[in-house]
């Protein structure tokens, strides 16, 4: 299983804020919405064993699930959709039971902290997770082996906060960076699925 957890700084929990008209003012929503296409889609299909974690404002955390997604389009205004129908459901989501939205996409009434706490939880899994920072001052990816069961976490366009480097610094097994260059984030998640599809640019 491959997950990515996004944090959205500035996105409003307020459905009633979400523009499909505005996506990019409703917070730079527009690049949450790119990071889950980015992690759930290929070319002509929908990937495997990848589920895409939305962090928005800190108080909920919105899932889409490759496995069980159903109905979902790539482009920004369909996903912007899906993300306005799950802050339009978070009145169903009690403590950390999740809200059903659609098939493959659930609300929790979560922040960072409990989510990474959710899924670095490997009761039952075959692996533990490895939680990998994905920053600008990080070691090289080419230098590191791909882990088997991955928890890539990145931000939106703003940096971490303080607080969100202190839990990272305390929880994240690696920090690492993708490339020279600073990417957007939804780039940043492409460049991460080929690596771990070439087993670490190795195998083409």
């Amino acid at each position: 299983m491959r997950q990515f957890v996004v944090i959205g700084h500035d996105v409003p929990t307020d459905p009633d804020a979400v523009s499909l008209s505005d996506i990019p003012g409703a917070g730079r929503l527009d690049l949450l919405c790119r990071c889950v296409s980015a992690g759930v889609f290929l070319s002509h299909g929908i990937r495997e064993g990848v589920r895409v974690h939305l962090i928005l404002a800190d108080e909920f955390t919105v899932t889409f699930d490759a496995d069980s997604l159903r109905h979902l389009h790539p482009d920004e205004r369909n996903v912007a959709a899906r993300i306005r129908d799950a802050l339009d459901a978070q009145d169903d989501a009690i403590g950390h039971m999740p809200a059903d939205v659609s098939p493959g996409v659930e609300l929790r009434r979560m922040g960072l902290e409990a989510t990474l706490d959710r899924l670095l939880d490997g009761a039952g899994a075959a692996t533990d997770p490895t939680l990998v920072q994905l920053h600008e001052e990080g070691d090289p990816l080419v230098e590191a082996a791909p882990p088997t069961d991955p928890v890539f976490v990145l931000s939106d366009h703003n940096d971490f906060t303080d607080a969100e480097r202190d839990l990272l610094g305390d929880r994240a097994d690696r920090r690492v960076r993708v490339g020279p260059e600073l990417l957007h984030a939804d780039h940043t998640v492409s460049v991460v699925h080929n690596w771990l599809d070439t087993d670490g640019y190795a195998a083409y």
